[in-house]
């Protein structure tokens, strides 16, 4: 049933293009601590190559996803079919969240639509690319976009932005360096 694929061909690309959400895995090292799974909706992740995804990270109540990713870099995205023929995606691979300082941030930004409250692009070369049958996920019908993160974004402004992430998003639950720029080292 299951299948692993050298990269992301043109099927892989439409399927991937066709879900409107997907999910975030990530965990620090060791036993201790805590794995975070977060669910992506909105119009933000992009293919850059064959073995090259992005998605925009936008500013919340957490940092667990970028800090993991300072740890150890691990990270797994998962895309499932809702709607039409059944199928689950798995991208498993290194991840690293490109900051708005970074060299890499405006190039990578341009991929996307205009957004306001982008606090990182996490971009992931993927090493293995695998799907299953996804029989047992359910069929949902696409309503639409919430808007509520976009307009809370809106509602702050730039300044209000930049100091709530200095107060949410410096250090993950487990104390782990979140943004950079937020005062806390590497």
């Amino acid at each position: 049933m299951g299948k692993q694929y050298n990269g992301i061909d043109a099927s892989l690309r439409a399927f991937i293009v066709a879900q409107r959400v997907f999910f975030v895995a990530t965990a620090p090292s060791g036993y201790e601590g805590h794995v975070n799974l977060s669910p992506k909706g909105l119009d933000t992740l992009r293919i850059l190559g064959p073995r090259t995804i992005a998605y925009q990270d936008f500013v919340g109540s957490g940092i667990e996803t970028i800090s993991h990713l300072r740890q150890n870099g691990r990270i797994v995205l998962m895309l499932c079919s809702f709607a039409g023929p059944p199928r689950i995606l798995r991208l498993y691979g290194r991840g690293e969240a490109v900051e708005p300082q970074d060299d890499a941030f405006p190039s990578l930004l341009a991929r996307f639509p205009q957004a306001t409250g982008v606090r990182a692009i996490i971009r992931v070369e993927v090493e293995i690319i695998a799907d299953s049958c996804g029989y047992g996920v359910p069929l949902f019908r696409f309503e639409g976009h919430r808007t509520q993160l976009p307009a809370w974004a809106d509602s702050k402004g730039e300044a209000e932005l930049l100091d709530y992430q200095r107060n949410n998003n410096a250090l993950s639950l487990d104390g782990l360096p979140g943004l950079r720029w937020t005062g806390e080292k590497d």
